[in-house]
């Protein structure tokens, strides 16, 4: 039976990242698409797992990974996801924070 990533510690969760992006690698290289997009996506909440969540506030603006020129708002954050609005949107979307990157100042 597998671990879920809140019960693995930091060298499991490595591990599995590691694992997962050499099966992503190959499903990539197969033309396997959805095989990829769900290693990707199992990926990205791994990561979320070796970040804090505090480091992640609501009402600032993160860009999302994989996704240029999108910039998300966060209403709130609720264990390793952020909830909150992409520009332009009104329905209420998830990311895992591993998505979120730190909008520049300008």
């Amino acid at each position: 039976m597998e671990k879920r990533f809140s019960e693995m510690s930091e060298q499991e969760l490595r591990s599995s990242i590691a694992l997962l992006s050499e099966k992503a690698r190959r499903a990539e290289q197969m033309g396997m698409v959805n095989e990829f997009s769900v290693h990707e996506r199992r990926i990205a909440l791994a990561k979320s797992y070796l970040l804090n969540p505090d480091d992640f506030v609501a009402g600032e603006q993160y860009e999302i990974d994989g996704d240029p020129g999108s910039t998300f708002m966060i209403d709130y954050v609720n264990g390793t996801f952020a909830w909150g609005y992409r520009t332009g949107n009104r329905e209420i979307e998830a990311f895992p924070i591993s998505m979120l990157i730190k909008k520049e100042q300008q």
